[in-house]
């Protein structure tokens, strides 16, 4: 299983990667294969604000309808318009085209809370 070295993870299998002035966010490998084949994505709308642990987007698979959570507190600035049309993007690639937001973050210690790839292999493997 793949789990980038330059990401932060969250015990809910999302993941987070700090770009110039936002942070973006994505399902990792580890989730998307217990979830299956990806036919469905709800995405956040841009603007929304969210504190670190809501629920704020949605996947749905051929397996069941799962919630994606905030990894941390901001305001939505852009989401992965491909996903709408191609959500099987996140099966195929989720550390890459399959990216899901980017957020504004409101609180950048939240991120220093994520687990680095090698607490999270340790998490998946529990």
């Amino acid at each position: 299983m793949k789990i980038p070295s330059d990401l932060r993870y969250c015990e809910t299998h999302e993941w987070a990667k700090t770009e110039a002035e936002h942070v973006m966010v994505g399902v990792t490998e580890f989730a998307q294969d217990e979830m299956g084949d990806i036919v469905f994505v709800e995405l956040p709308v841009v603007g929304s604000e969210y504190k670190k642990g809501e629920s704020m987007a949605v996947i749905e698979s051929v397996k069941a309808v799962s919630d994606i959570y905030a990894p941390i507190s901001g305001t939505v600035v852009e989401v992965n318009e491909s996903l709408n049309d191609q959500p099987e993007l996140i099966n195929e690639d989720c550390y890459g085209e399959g990216w899901m937001f980017k957020i504004a973050s409101s609180n950048a210690e939240e991120l220093e809370t994520l687990m680095n790839a090698a607490e999270y292999e340790a998490h998946t493997d529990a």
